[in-house]
Protein backbone atom coordinates (compact mmCIF):
# COMPACT_ATOMS: atom_id res chain seq x y z
CA UNK A 1 0.00 0.00 0.00
CA UNK A 2 3.03 2.20 0.87
CA UNK A 3 4.32 1.18 -2.83
CA UNK A 4 1.45 2.38 -4.39
CA UNK A 5 1.13 5.79 -2.83
CA UNK A 6 4.70 6.32 -2.98
CA UNK A 7 4.15 5.46 -6.89
CA UNK A 8 1.08 8.18 -7.23
CA UNK A 9 2.42 11.12 -5.74
CA UNK A 10 5.04 11.40 -8.67
CA UNK A 11 2.51 10.71 -11.14
CA UNK A 12 0.13 13.84 -9.58
CA UNK A 13 3.21 15.84 -9.46
CA UNK A 14 3.89 15.45 -12.68
CA UNK A 15 0.10 15.84 -13.87
CA UNK A 16 -0.11 19.04 -11.79
CA UNK A 17 2.63 20.20 -14.03
CA UNK A 18 1.99 19.21 -16.77
CA UNK A 19 -1.66 21.00 -16.60
CA UNK A 20 0.36 24.25 -15.01
CA UNK A 21 2.57 24.47 -18.47
CA UNK A 22 -0.42 23.59 -20.96
CA UNK A 23 -1.96 26.31 -18.86
CA UNK A 24 0.85 28.89 -19.21
CA UNK A 25 1.42 27.92 -22.86
CA UNK A 26 -2.80 28.72 -23.75
CA UNK A 27 -2.02 32.15 -22.02
CA UNK A 28 1.42 32.70 -23.17
CA UNK A 29 -0.31 31.91 -27.07
CA UNK A 30 -3.49 33.94 -26.45
CA UNK A 31 -0.84 36.90 -25.63
CA UNK A 32 0.98 35.99 -28.31
CA UNK A 33 -2.09 36.13 -30.98
CA UNK A 34 -3.34 40.23 -29.41
CA UNK A 35 0.65 41.42 -30.16
CA UNK A 36 0.60 39.53 -33.56
CA UNK A 37 -3.32 41.30 -34.18
CA UNK A 38 -2.01 44.50 -33.14
CA UNK A 39 1.25 44.21 -35.41
CA UNK A 40 -0.66 43.04 -38.03
CA UNK A 41 -3.29 46.12 -38.03
CA UNK A 42 -0.93 48.77 -37.85
CA UNK A 43 -1.60 52.09 -36.58
CA UNK A 44 -4.96 52.33 -37.13
CA UNK A 45 -4.96 49.15 -34.76
CA UNK A 46 -2.86 51.49 -32.07
CA UNK A 47 -5.01 54.47 -32.49
CA UNK A 48 -8.33 51.77 -31.46
CA UNK A 49 -6.88 50.08 -28.49
CA UNK A 50 -5.82 53.24 -27.03
CA UNK A 51 -9.76 54.68 -27.69
CA UNK A 52 -10.94 51.29 -26.45
CA UNK A 53 -8.76 52.34 -23.01
CA UNK A 54 -10.28 55.35 -22.78
CA UNK A 55 -14.18 54.39 -23.64
CA UNK A 56 -13.56 51.77 -20.47
CA UNK A 57 -12.12 54.40 -18.28
CA UNK A 58 -15.16 56.98 -18.80
CA UNK A 59 -17.51 53.93 -18.69
CA UNK A 60 -16.29 53.34 -14.94
CA UNK A 61 -15.97 56.54 -13.95
CA UNK A 62 -19.51 57.69 -15.29
CA UNK A 63 -21.18 54.64 -13.00
CA UNK A 64 -19.34 55.79 -10.18
CA UNK A 65 -19.92 58.93 -10.62
CA UNK A 66 -23.53 58.58 -11.08
CA UNK A 67 -23.45 56.52 -8.08
CA UNK A 68 -22.19 59.39 -6.27
CA UNK A 69 -25.04 61.70 -7.23
CA UNK A 70 -27.66 59.20 -6.18
CA UNK A 71 -28.78 57.91 -9.84
CA UNK A 72 -29.91 54.61 -8.36
CA UNK A 73 -30.86 55.15 -4.94
CA UNK A 74 -31.97 57.69 -2.86
CA UNK A 75 -35.77 57.83 -4.78
CA UNK A 76 -37.87 56.96 -1.98
CA UNK A 77 -36.86 59.77 0.55
CA UNK A 78 -37.11 62.64 -1.98
CA UNK A 79 -40.61 61.22 -3.06
CA UNK A 80 -41.26 60.87 0.95
CA UNK A 81 -40.19 64.77 1.73
CA UNK A 82 -42.22 65.97 -1.18
CA UNK A 83 -45.16 64.05 0.16
CA UNK A 84 -44.69 65.68 3.84
CA UNK A 85 -44.73 69.38 1.82
CA UNK A 86 -47.33 68.88 0.14
CA UNK A 87 -49.22 68.27 3.33
CA UNK A 88 -48.45 71.13 5.05
CA UNK A 89 -45.37 69.41 7.51
CA UNK A 90 -42.29 71.88 6.19
CA UNK A 91 -40.08 71.19 9.38
CA UNK A 92 -40.23 67.08 8.82
CA UNK A 93 -40.09 67.43 5.00
CA UNK A 94 -36.52 69.29 5.65
CA UNK A 95 -35.88 66.84 8.31
CA UNK A 96 -36.21 64.22 5.75
CA UNK A 97 -33.74 65.38 3.03
CA UNK A 98 -31.32 66.39 6.18
CA UNK A 99 -27.73 64.40 5.43
CA UNK A 100 -29.12 63.49 2.32
CA UNK A 101 -26.08 64.18 -0.75
CA UNK A 102 -28.24 62.51 -3.44
CA UNK A 103 -28.78 64.69 -6.24
CA UNK A 104 -32.92 64.29 -6.00
CA UNK A 105 -32.29 65.34 -2.29
CA UNK A 106 -30.13 68.63 -2.87
CA UNK A 107 -32.72 70.02 -5.51
CA UNK A 108 -35.73 69.55 -3.28
CA UNK A 109 -33.90 70.84 -0.13
CA UNK A 110 -33.07 73.94 -1.83
CA UNK A 111 -36.57 74.47 -3.45
CA UNK A 112 -37.69 74.19 -0.10
CA UNK A 113 -35.63 76.40 2.07
CA UNK A 114 -35.88 79.19 -1.26
CA UNK A 115 -39.56 78.76 -1.16
CA UNK A 116 -39.43 79.87 2.53
CA UNK A 117 -36.75 82.57 2.13
CA UNK A 118 -38.78 85.96 3.03
CA UNK A 119 -36.60 87.72 0.86
CA UNK A 120 -37.29 85.68 -2.17
CA UNK A 121 -40.46 86.00 -3.84
CA UNK A 122 -42.22 82.89 -5.91
CA UNK A 123 -40.41 84.29 -9.40
CA UNK A 124 -36.69 84.46 -7.81
CA UNK A 125 -36.96 81.33 -5.52
CA UNK A 126 -38.17 79.10 -9.23
CA UNK A 127 -35.17 80.74 -10.96
CA UNK A 128 -32.54 80.03 -8.20
CA UNK A 129 -33.92 76.30 -8.30
CA UNK A 130 -33.59 75.90 -11.59
CA UNK A 131 -30.42 77.27 -11.61
CA UNK A 132 -29.29 74.68 -9.40
CA UNK A 133 -31.27 71.68 -11.55
CA UNK A 134 -29.10 72.76 -14.41
CA UNK A 135 -25.94 72.63 -12.82
CA UNK A 136 -27.07 69.49 -10.87
CA UNK A 137 -27.96 68.08 -14.60
CA UNK A 138 -24.60 69.08 -15.95
CA UNK A 139 -22.65 67.50 -13.74
CA UNK A 140 -24.83 64.02 -14.18
CA UNK A 141 -24.11 64.67 -17.75
CA UNK A 142 -20.51 65.01 -17.59
CA UNK A 143 -18.35 62.49 -20.06
CA UNK A 144 -20.88 61.96 -22.15
CA UNK A 145 -20.02 64.06 -24.96
CA UNK A 146 -16.15 62.40 -25.05
CA UNK A 147 -18.12 58.78 -25.01
CA UNK A 148 -20.22 59.90 -27.84
CA UNK A 149 -17.26 60.90 -29.79
CA UNK A 150 -15.64 57.62 -29.28
CA UNK A 151 -18.60 55.65 -30.29
CA UNK A 152 -18.35 57.85 -33.43
CA UNK A 153 -15.04 57.90 -34.23
CA UNK A 154 -14.23 54.31 -33.20
CA UNK A 155 -15.82 53.03 -36.62
CA UNK A 156 -13.94 55.19 -38.54
CA UNK A 157 -10.73 54.85 -37.27
CA UNK A 158 -11.56 51.19 -38.09
CA UNK A 159 -12.58 52.08 -41.67
CA UNK A 160 -9.38 54.34 -42.15
CA UNK A 161 -7.41 51.06 -41.12
CA UNK A 162 -9.11 48.85 -43.68
CA UNK A 163 -8.91 51.39 -46.91
CA UNK A 164 -4.94 52.03 -45.60
CA UNK A 165 -4.27 48.07 -45.39
CA UNK A 166 -6.39 47.69 -48.87
CA UNK A 167 -4.13 50.42 -50.72
CA UNK A 168 -0.92 48.74 -49.40
CA UNK A 169 -2.45 44.84 -50.49
CA UNK A 170 -2.83 46.15 -53.81
CA UNK A 171 0.01 47.63 -54.13
CA UNK A 172 1.94 44.53 -53.34
CA UNK A 173 -0.17 42.81 -56.10
CA UNK A 174 0.69 45.57 -58.29
CA UNK A 175 4.67 45.01 -57.80
CA UNK A 176 4.59 41.28 -57.95
CA UNK A 177 3.04 42.04 -61.81
CA UNK A 178 2.04 39.05 -63.55
CA UNK A 179 3.24 36.23 -61.12
CA UNK A 180 0.56 37.69 -58.46
CA UNK A 181 -0.58 35.16 -56.23
CA UNK A 182 -3.91 35.48 -54.91
CA UNK A 183 -2.99 34.62 -51.51
CA UNK A 184 -1.38 37.71 -51.52
CA UNK A 185 -4.26 39.98 -52.05
CA UNK A 186 -6.45 37.54 -50.12
CA UNK A 187 -3.83 37.78 -47.01
CA UNK A 188 -4.01 41.76 -47.29
CA UNK A 189 -7.47 42.09 -47.58
CA UNK A 190 -8.52 40.00 -44.33
CA UNK A 191 -5.15 41.88 -42.47
CA UNK A 192 -7.18 44.98 -43.14
CA UNK A 193 -10.32 44.09 -42.32
CA UNK A 194 -9.07 43.61 -38.87
CA UNK A 195 -9.25 47.34 -38.02
CA UNK A 196 -12.59 46.97 -39.38
CA UNK A 197 -14.10 44.62 -36.63
CA UNK A 198 -11.83 46.47 -33.99
CA UNK A 199 -13.58 49.88 -34.43
CA UNK A 200 -16.76 48.28 -33.86
CA UNK A 201 -15.79 46.88 -31.16
CA UNK A 202 -15.26 49.60 -29.84
CA UNK A 203 -18.00 51.78 -30.92
CA UNK A 204 -20.81 48.87 -30.27
CA UNK A 205 -20.18 48.82 -25.88
CA UNK A 206 -19.64 52.68 -26.20
CA UNK A 207 -22.56 53.59 -27.81
CA UNK A 208 -24.64 51.28 -25.71
CA UNK A 209 -23.27 52.54 -22.60
CA UNK A 210 -23.96 56.08 -23.84
CA UNK A 211 -28.01 55.10 -24.38
CA UNK A 212 -27.76 54.00 -20.79
CA UNK A 213 -26.35 56.96 -19.33
CA UNK A 214 -28.70 59.21 -21.45
CA UNK A 215 -31.86 57.22 -20.65
CA UNK A 216 -30.57 57.89 -17.10
CA UNK A 217 -30.01 61.68 -17.29
CA UNK A 218 -33.39 61.85 -18.26
CA UNK A 219 -35.23 59.93 -16.01
CA UNK A 220 -33.64 62.05 -13.32
CA UNK A 221 -34.60 65.22 -15.19
CA UNK A 222 -38.16 64.40 -15.05
CA UNK A 223 -38.26 63.17 -11.55
CA UNK A 224 -36.27 66.40 -10.47
CA UNK A 225 -38.90 68.61 -12.89
CA UNK A 226 -42.07 66.83 -11.16
CA UNK A 227 -40.16 67.52 -7.76
CA UNK A 228 -39.64 71.17 -8.04
CA UNK A 229 -43.39 71.64 -9.68
CA UNK A 230 -44.89 70.22 -6.54
CA UNK A 231 -43.13 72.03 -4.07
CA UNK A 232 -43.83 74.88 -5.71
CA UNK A 233 -47.72 74.09 -6.22
CA UNK A 234 -48.73 74.45 -2.34
CA UNK A 235 -48.01 78.07 -1.00
CA UNK A 236 -45.65 78.17 2.20
CA UNK A 237 -47.10 78.98 5.87
CA UNK A 238 -48.34 82.33 5.90
CA UNK A 239 -47.87 83.07 2.08
CA UNK A 240 -51.62 83.37 1.89
CA UNK A 241 -51.43 85.96 4.74
CA UNK A 242 -49.05 88.18 2.97
CA UNK A 243 -50.99 88.18 -0.31
CA UNK A 244 -53.96 88.92 1.09
CA UNK A 245 -52.52 91.65 2.95
CA UNK A 246 -50.79 93.27 -0.44
CA UNK A 247 -53.84 92.59 -1.97
CA UNK A 248 -55.97 94.73 1.15
CA UNK A 249 -53.20 97.63 0.60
Amino acid sequence: MADDITTTLPQTDAAAGMVREAVLSGAGSRFDKVVEFIVLGGPAIWAIAAVSVVALALILWKVWRLAIMGAWIGGGHARRAVELWAQGDEDRALAQLRGRRTCRAVLIRAAMEARRDPTLDTDAAQSETERLARNLLAKARGGLRPLELIATIAPLLGLLGTVLGMIAAFQALQAAGSRADPAILAGGIWEALLTTAAGMAVAIPASMALTWFESVVDRLRLEMEDFATRIFLRPVQGEDGAAMARAAE
